[in-house]
């Protein structure tokens, strides 16, 4: 009873299930071998080749396999069982490499005659050896044409001419339930570390991603600190998905240096030797921690490229059709649907198709390291829609502010800021622009060579792994590290150009007056800029001479209204000493002028307070025929000359200093935009800023 159990789950165990007509166009260039199993020897024929039929690599593990069938042969419940063995674990080797299958005439006479000692002891008969996957026939085996062609193969082997595929090795096989594939071969996966290069390399390619990613990491961090040291100064469109582009970076510097740290340690399956299982890459959606890392990498490498399309937009936007800051801000909410949705759901895409694939070089888990239709379709095509639609914009937006240098007439200094800003926009878009290139170009050629790194890996390895040899290989070639590392060093450093954008004098003075603990701005500049704003710009060529300018408060304010008071004030910040001297004796000037015709027309109230003659209210006025009382008021006043008069002089002299501050600032500030003669724009709050940066 024992003995017939152990029979029956062996064989369940050690038939492989492999449709027979599917191994007969599996196998590849093998050589024909002398019979060392002891079942078979005797027979007809005395040479094999391996894998066998049921998948078997070698003699030694097909011997494994059928020590449980011996009892049975020994039984002699069928004189036919023996030779239906040895027929699927040690097959004839015929000459031209023709795998013979036994005929299901011997099938079904092997399983007739063990049937009722079967049956008395529960044994089924395996699905793998169903008589039905067999040919009709009424040969016996081996046919005497398969005796022919391998009569003389004892003495030296024959080669078999003829190309067979991929077998995936015994130590590369996966459980069928994480739906792993490797060359197209199901239930299996590429071996770990990488299949191309060696250790030493490996290690100094890892130490590589690790340095980059640091320095990205630090490049884009910096960008982000930056703008949450000074929020307002990427308040607006066409500057503020620069930031949310750094952040993207930022993350996919953090995810390396992740994989930096954890080595291979979630990029690969932990090798087995119980199993007979080698290290394998992980593949699928099982490792918890690799999917992390693959959701946050692929995620937010397609949002920091959609940002970027993004950035081109609003550029084109503000030079093209000459939308306003507000105008183009009203498109924020779409904006962000398509930088953030479009990569969710092709991450959500991925998942679902089960196509994560762990990097053994970098240490992290991402997508077409292994499957190229993956590559092409969630790589090679958003990236390249992605440099079309941005390019595109791009030149569009630079051409439209080129004609507009050259058409319209501008100052000098503002001719020489519309051209900073223009080299500003070309050196963003490049410095971003080939890396990306870079990459798209190591993806396409991993995408053209991929099959022939393969096949060259299977040629070298076919031996170690018992598994059939390529046969007749035209072109060999193994992958350059080069090319990986320039891949890797590619994908970091597109991040990087944010940095370029936030460098500035202006920068340095924030960073500056933060580790000192000071504010960025004195107190009269930074409080207009939290309290007042100043109007449009094309309100204020409408409006008349004699009507003042009226300020909102921030709180009612329309957003991208900027705030020309700052602006200038940093402009001067950063002027020589000779200027801002010049300037500040210009306003006290004409402080000192408005303050004395301002004293000369102050009166007295009944409250003691003195206010101008035009303001004075009906019922402070004297009645007529009140001579005595005038005489008392005159009297009073004459006394009080003396004490009054530094009074009031002190306080109008701070009245109208901080009025002519506030008017010299404003008129300052609108110089620039008087000649520019046009509505105030995305593209002028930024020739503004940059005026003030300089």
């Amino acid at each position: 009873m024992d003995l017939l159990w152990v029979l029956s789950v062996s064989m369940l165990t050690a038939c492989v299930a492999i449709p027979m007509d599917a191994a007969a166009g599996s196998h590849s260039l093998f050589t024909c071998e002398p019979i060392t199993l002891r079942m078979c020897q005797g027979l007809p024929y005395n040479s094999t080749f391996m894998p066998n039929i049921l998948n078997h690599y070698d003699q030694q593990t097909a011997a494994l396999a059928m020590e449980p069938f011996h009892p049975m042969v020994n039984l002699q419940c069928s004189s036919e069982l023996r030779m239906f063995l040895c027929a699927l674990y040690a097959p004839v080797c015929t000459e031209y490499g023709r795998m013979t299958l036994p005929c299901r005439r011997l099938c079904l006479q092997a399983k007739s005659d063990c049937y009722k000692l079967m049956v008395m002891f529960g044994v089924s008969w395996p699905q793998e050896m169903d008589c039905n996957r067999f040919p009709d026939c009424e040969e016996a085996y081996p046919r005497p044409v398969d005796l022919l062609s391998s009569s003389d193969t004892t003495e030296s082997p024959i080669n078999v001419q003829r190309d067979y595929g991929f077998w995936c090795p015994r130590e590369l096989k996966i459980d069928p339930e994480l739906g792993y594939s490797f060359m197209g071969v199901r239930d299996c996966s590429p071996p770990c570390p990488n299949m191309y290069f060696t250790r030493e390399e490996l290690m100094f390619a890892r130490y590589f991603i690790g340095v980059v990613s640091i320095v990205c990491l630090s490049a884009t961090l910096f960008t982000f600190l930056t703008f949450l040291i000074d929020v307002s100064r990427f308040r607006h469109y066409p500057e503020r998905p620069i930031i949310f582009y750094a952040v993207c970076y930022m993350m996919v510097s953090l995810v390396f240096f992740l994989g930096f740290l954890l080595e291979d340690k979630v990029s690969c399956n932990a090798a087995s030797p119980g199993r007979f299982r080698a290290s394998t890459v992980t593949q699928g959606s099982h490792n918890k921690a690799c999917t992390l890392l693959f959701m946050v990498l692929y995620f937010f490498t397609m949002a920091g490229s959609v940002w970027w399309v993004i950035l081109t937009i609003t550029w084109f936007l503000a030079a093209v059709p000459k939308w306003g800051s507000e105008a183009i801000e009203k498109k924020a909410l779409l904006f962000h649907a398509c930088a953030w949705g479009i990569p969710g759901v092709l991450t959500v895409s991925l998942l679902a198709m089960n196509k994560i694939e762990g990097d053994s070089v970098s240490g992290v888990c991402f997508v077409g390291l292994y499957n190229m239709t993956t590559l092409r379709w969630f790589l090679l095509v958003p990236l390249g829609v992605d440099v079309v639609v941005g390019v595109a914009l791009l030149l569009a937006g630079i051409a439209a502010l080129n004609r507009v240098r050259m058409e319209i007439p501008l100052e000098k200094e503002n001719q020489e800021k519309l051209v900073k800003f223009m080299i500003r926009i070309a050196v963003f878009s490049v410095l971003y622009l080939v890396p990306l290139l870079a990459v798209l170009a190591c993806y396409l050629y991993e995408n053209s060579y991929r099959t022939i790194w393969e096949t060259t890996w299977v040629q070298e390895k076919c031996r170690d792994y018992h598994i059939p040899c390529p046969y007749q290989v035209e072109q060999t070639s193994r992958p350059d590290l080069a090319l990986f590392l320039i891949k890797y060093l590619m994908m970091l450093i597109v991040g990087i150009p944010s940095v370029f954008w936030v460098g500035s004098k202006k920068t340095c003075f924030e960073w500056a007056s933060f580790f000192h603990g000071k504010k960025r701005k004195d107190g009269m500049v930074n409080e207009s800029r939290q309290v007042l704003q100043e109007p449009d710009f094309a309100q204020l060529l409408l409006r008349d001479p004699n009507t003042p300018i009226v300020r909102k408060s921030r709180g009612t304010s329309t957003q991208g209204t900027s705030t020309h008071a700052s602006s200038t004030h940093l402009a001067m910040l950063d002027e020589p000493p000779s200027a801002s001297t010049s300037r500040a004796g210009s306003v006290r000037s004409a402080a000192r002028s408005k303050m004395s015709s301002y004293h000369g027309s102050l009166h007295r109230s009944r409250d003691g307070r003195y206010t101008a003659s035009s303001f004075r209210a009906a019922d402070d006025r004297l009645p007529y025929g009140s001579m005595p009382r005038l005489i008392d008021q005159s009297q009073s006043r004459h006394c009080s000359t003396n004490r009054l008069d530094s009074l009031s002089r002190h306080s109008s002299t701070q009245r109208l200093e901080s009025q002519s501050r506030h008017s010299s600032v404003r008129d300052l500030s609108g110089a620039p935009q008087a000649v520019l003669g046009v509505p105030r724009n995305g593209i002028h709050r930024v020739l503004e800023e940059d005026g003030a940066t300089a």
